[in-house]
């Protein structure tokens, strides 16, 4: 009896695992061959070489003319990412995005370490719902009571500056680090009017969240090497590294601000003193909290969401102002044809006169958005199989033409928002260049992009689908009043001349550093008062 048993059970083991090759082997007899560079090494593969943003971006359109608009990239330990050039296949998947393509595991375990469980990390109806609940918090009336906050902070430091240039009488210029404060202001505004708390950074005040945002965008903290290996083994973001324990403690700060607010906002409600002055987004989430409603956020969503959105409303935006004032440095030109627009507008504007009487202000920041995307890429992990369509036939590694392209299930496909942004192809042959005068109708620089891509401006800055960014009019509303009153009141100059290269260090986003300088995070340019 326990002989056949046995036998039983051990037919029952092979008959499963038969089943199972079987449908392993049906799934790569249907996965389309895909063409791709061969690997320059089995161990590491590309993944060293794209770490380099600006590599990258050539490689990826290179790639894209030699072997067709999706494309497969050999990665760590023989593993390959395909990517998707072709614009038909790019809007298949953001139509799909958080369902059927989900975040891969180290990116949800970076994002859990350091922000918890927020937008952000999830996926599907639980991304669906915190959206949802989210979405108020950054409408356009939201915005429109938060655009003080923007120019508060650009005036404090027109009145620090004016305060260093004039301590330098003999030269009437100031060489100022900008992307120091360009941090600060991101900083402040997000403390502001994310958390109604003001961290001090234009005052001078140097507290903990300084030294550990800081610390994000800086590369001398980051393995690099180490980061490679985890994004195929997760668990050695455990071990006790540098970037870990900044992490840690930056959920812990923000965490403890939030508690404070929340405890004091539910005092005020109990006491009959609600915060109706309490403009701040996470004065509305606690409203989504208090909702009662299945859209509604749990109090430790409440926090995780605070932590999203000061993290990316002060990185992503002190990232492109920075780059702003080198391009505007860069182009004199440019940046007289800005002011003049500015200077003519006469009073501050509106949140309504920023969206829509500044067309060469808004041109500038299209270009600059355009050119310096803060996230250079997005991977996404295909949780099964799909038939992904194509805008036109592409050669498989069999050598015959195909119209769709069949993706296995556990594929990492990978849009590269950066390449797509400077890309030829859809962009003109003037792509690379910093043009905004290409914004206004009658361009012809612009024709393939709106033909092709989607998203904002047909940019991939800010995504596109269910993850397209939302704090966009946040930080397209700062961006443009910080830059309004800043080029109103400076003129800028490269510290020693038009030659110096401007490039883009590592860091969990690409600041920009002096070509040859070892931290990213320092861009001195010289700056000087406007004389009517």
């Amino acid at each position: 009896m326990g002989l056949l048993q046995g036998l039983t059970i051990y037919i029952s083991v092979l008959v499963l695992a038969s089943l199972y090759l079987l449908q392993v082997y049906c799934r790569r007899q249907r996965a389309t061959r895909i063409r791709g560079p061969q690997s320059p090494g089995w161990v590491f593969g590309f993944a060293k070489i794209v770490l380099d943003s600006t590599v990258t971006t050539e490689l990826y359109e290179r790639w894209a003319r030699e072997y067709g608009p999706v494309y497969k990239v050999p990665g760590i330990l023989g593993q390959s990412k395909v990517i998707l050039w072709d614009p038909k296949a790019i809007s298949h998947f953001f139509a799909r995005d958080t369902w059927l393509y989900n975040q891969t595991q180290f990116n949800k375990s970076v994002v859990r370490t350091t922000i918890g469980k927020g937008v952000l990390w999830a996926d599907g109806e639980s991304h669906k719902r915190q959206r949802k609940a989210l979405n108020p918090a950054f409408s356009a009336a939201a915005i429109r009571s938060l655009t003080s906050v923007f120019y508060d902070a650009a005036h404090k430091t027109v009145i620090a500056w004016d305060s260093e240039i004039e301590s330098n009488q003999r030269t009437h210029c100031a060489v100022i680090d900008v992307q120091r404060w360009m941090n600060n202001i991101s900083l402040d505004s997000a403390g502001i009017a994310v958390l109604s708390h003001d961290f001090g950074a234009l005052d001078g005040n140097d507290s903990d969240v300084v030294h550990v945002l800081n610390a994000f965008g800086s590369s001398s903290n980051v393995s690099h090497i180490l980061v490679l290996l985890a994004q195929n083994f997760p668990s050695i973001l455990k071990l006790p590294l540098p970037r870990t324990q900044f992490s840690l403690k930056f959920r812990l700060i923000v965490g403890k601000i939030c508690e404070e607010m929340l405890s004091r906002s539910r005092k005020e409600k109990e006491t009959g003193g609600a915060v109706q002055g309490d403009k701040s987004c996470l004065g509305l989430l606690l409203k989504a909290e208090e909702s009662g409603e299945s859209a509604g956020l749990t109090p430790e969503e409440v926090i995780d969401e605070a932590r999203v959105l000061l993290l990316a409303g002060f990185e992503t935006t002190a990232v492109s102002m920075t780059w702003a004032l080198v391009e505007l440095a860069r182009n004199p030109g440019v940046q007289t044809k800005l002011r003049d627009e500015c200077l003519e507008f006469g009073p501050t504007p509106s949140y309504d006169d920023l969206a829509n009487k500044l067309p060469y202000l808004d041109a500038v920041v299209n270009e600059v958005l355009r050119l310096h995307a803060p996230v250079k890429e997005i991977p996404r992990l295909a949780t099964q199989e799909d038939v992904i369509p194509l805008s036109e036939p592409l050669r498989t590694a069999a050598g015959n033409f195909t119209e769709s392209v069949c993706i296995p299930k556990g594929t990492v496909i990978v849009i590269p928002y950066a390449a797509l942004n400077c890309s030829v192809s859809m962009w003109g042959p003037d792509a690379k260049a910093f043009k905004p005068s290409r914004w206004f109708e009658g361009d012809e620089s612009t024709h393939w992009a709106k033909e092709g891509l989607h998203g904002y401006r047909h940019l991939m800055t800010f995504g596109d689908g269910a993850r397209s960014c939302l704090g966009r009019l946040f930080a397209l509303t700062e961006f443009k009043a910080v830059l309004f009153v800043l080029v109103r009141n400076f003129v800028f100059e490269m510290t020693d001349g038009p030659g110096v290269q401007i490039v883009e260090g590592l860091g969990t986003l690409p600041r920009p550093k002096v070509a040859g300088s070892a931290e990213a995070g320092s861009v001195p340019l010289r700056v000087r008062r406007y004389e009517v």
